[in-house]
């Protein structure tokens, strides 16, 4: 009994399944831009801007239990019909998943993986707005559950679409 203790405790046994886990390995900002191709002039237009949002999302398995994750931001701004900025980011992390039944590796990889790397990609994309001269810019939270949900959604239907032997003229959402 004496050498299954270590100061008055009970050792754990080393092997002993303690579930999924999840960790942050790396973060780093894989690309990044930002233009104004219309400096100086754009400096001076006293139109209201008008904002367009796209947000993507990539994984690539690196290893049996690790991968990378990267969220694509790209924010325009236009007024007059001509672009003021574009600011461009791709957050990257690796993120070491084990233990997970595929459908909730899917689920850890489509919104928990994204939440991690959203407030660093967000500072930088305030901070290049900022830099480039122009007032500052507070990206709001994003829906990530909501995103993956949407996204299997797509998956299903489209999934039914091609055992339906491809309907044509079907249609996705484009920007929200």
């Amino acid at each position: 009994m004496a050498e299954d203790t270590q100061n008055g405790a009970v050792a754990a046994p080393q092997d002993a399944a303690t579930g999924p886990s999840f960790a942050v390995e790396k973060i780093y900002v894989k690309d990044v831009s930002f233009e104004v191709p219309g400096a100086p002039m754009v400096f001076t237009e006293q139109a209201q801007p008008q904002l367009q949002l796209n947000i993507n999302q990539r994984v690539q398995r690196l290893a049996e239990s690790s991968f990378e994750v990267v969220i694509g931001i790209t924010l325009t701004c236009n007024a007059n019909d001509k672009p003021m900025y574009v600011a461009e980011v791709q957050q990257a992390g690796i993120f070491t998943l084990r233990g997970f039944d595929p459908q909730n590796l899917d689920a850890m990889l489509g919104i928990q993986c994204p939440h991690v790397l959203f407030p660093y990609a967000r500072q930088l994309i305030s901070d290049l707005i900022q830099s480039g001269g122009f007032p500052a810019f507070y990206l709001q939270p994003i829906n990530f559950e909501g995103l993956y949900a949407e996204g299997l959604r797509q998956r299903a239907a489209k999934g039914e679409q091609q055992s339906a032997g491809g309907l044509e003229g079907a249609e996705t959402a484009g920007n929200a």
